[in-house]
């Protein structure tokens, strides 16, 4: 399965519609670089160019564990500044937010992580998004795919980058690869492309605390299916749903109503999942239709050992 809310988003159109307006702010910079090697931009240090206070709508907030300031400190890059920073470039096939060949230059998260991070106590980049989706990058996801932070696309300043399929921009930013082949597969689910637009923020955590929020509790074996459960829930679920202030927030709809949910009707949650619209017409979260039944099983599981244990269910 693709990105989990890339291929139905209608919930993000009406934030697209507002920040297309945001657009005609975003200012204009320098040349593409080269191919395939970093660009010829002037060394800079690269602690000057962050700013205590957004100075655009199209800044980058940085925040999380930040090199020499206090943790939690938020912290903001200018796009021209950005463009300032050595640049690689790819020519890419096989991100569906673009159509055939595209050519995107930008800084690898590696390099954002290495130039304004606290490498000892971070060890997991997250991307968050205007409409509250996330993305989130484990160290080993980053070593593996080599995440690309956007700045231009075929050259094209993002000014005059194309529109999403959605109808809105694609910007301020946006994640790609140079290539991507799953690096692991758990059930039916494969390794899954983190390509978020939208991106207004890039935070440097801690892969214990982040993913804290949500691991099961107790030991388990990394074959048992309430495991499975968690690394499934972990990459995908994790990007709309929220536990606590960890997690997305576009499905508004927080762990512990999944939990709720799997334990109270196990049968009714794993059919959610595996074709939403056919319990909720309505329903905006896309089908999981490769989820076979061992890991829709996994899934509910994993959720109902979520539940707060000697909570009543209302």
């Amino acid at each position: 399965m693709l990105d989990h809310w890339r291929r139905v988003e209608p919930q993000r159109i009406a934030s697209l519609a507002l920040c297309a307006l945001c657009l005609l702010a975003w200012p204009a910079a320098n040349a593409l670089a080269s191919h395939s090697a970093p660009s010829s931009a002037q060394p800079v240090s690269p602690q000057t160019l962050l700013h205590p206070q957004r100075t655009s709508v199209g800044d980058l907030a940085l925040g999380g564990d930040l090199a020499g300031v206090p943790r939690g400190t938020t912290l903001f890059l200018r796009y021209d500044d950005l463009l300032r920073l050595p640049q690689t470039t790819y020519t890419i096939d096989d991100d569906p937010n673009f159509h055939g060949h595209t050519v995107i230059s930008g800084i690898p998260l590696a390099q954002l992580a290495h130039l304004f991070g606290q490498p000892d106590s971070s060890d997991l980049i997250v991307a968050l998004c205007y409409d509250k989706y996330r993305s989130n990058y484990p160290s080993d996801y980053i070593r593996d795919h080599q995440p690309l932070l956007v700045l231009r696309i075929d050259g094209k300043l993002r000014d005059r980058w194309p529109q999403s399929e959605y109808g809105g921009p694609m910007g301020p930013y946006l994640i790609s690869h140079p290539t991507f082949t799953p690096s692991f597969t758990i059930l039916s689910h494969k390794d899954e492309m983190q390509i978020p637009f939208g991106v207004i923020e890039i935070d440097f955590r801690s892969q214990s605390r982040v993913f804290g929020a949500i691991r099961p509790p107790g030991k388990w074996p990394g074959n048992s299916p309430i495991w499975q459960g968690y690394i499934i829930a972990r990459q995908d679920c994790f990007r709309c749903h929220n536990a606590g202030l960890e997690g997305g927030q576009m499905a508004r709809r927080d762990w512990k109503i999944l939990a709720a949910w799997a334990t109270t009707d196990p049968a009714l949650f794993a059919a959610y999942i595996h074709a939403p619209k056919s319990v909720m017409p309505s329903a905006k979260m896309p089908a999981h239709a490769d989820y076979d039944a061992a890991s829709l099983h996994a899934l509910t599981l994993y959720f109902q050992a979520m539940f707060p244990s000697g909570e009543k269910i209302r």
